[in-house]
């Protein structure tokens, strides 16, 4: 299986982005396929979401929920989704998590509306 299909099989990713400095910081997210990469989703004023901004050099592996990375790290540069893009990455995000995708993309709608969130796109090197 490669990087890529083991990556959007997986129920979370270890997502790095680099501060300044250069130091990793590592988030355990959801992930999907998205066209020919990955994808995640996340709120739009996260620092991950200032860091890839700066800088789009950005690690993913495999983890469990809280983070413990189960496999190797491939590198990738990050973009970020356009508001379009993040509606077609929610439904995505959806179907693949079935109704705690469902409830989880719903309610945050509800909570931060249509523009709270935005999706990373991640092309793997």
């Amino acid at each position: 299986m490669s990087d890529l299909a083991s990556l959007a099989a997986s129920q979370y990713v270890s997502l790095a982005s680099y501060r300044q400095d250069g130091t990793p910081v590592s988030t355990p997210i959801w992930v999907c396929g998205y066209e020919s990469g990955l994808a995640v989703w996340t709120v739009r004023s996260s620092f991950k979401v200032k860091r890839i901004g700066r800088n789009p050099a950005v690690t993913v592996a495999p983890c469990k929920l809280r983070g413990e990375v189960t496999g190797p790290a491939v590198p990738g540069r990050a973009t970020i989704m356009s508001d379009e893009e993040t509606a077609k990455l929610r439904k995505v995000l959806a179907r693949k998590y079935g109704l705690m995708g469902y409830l989880t993309v719903y309610g945050s709608r509800l909570r931060r509306g249509k523009t709270g969130t935005v999706g990373i796109r991640i092309d793997l090197d």
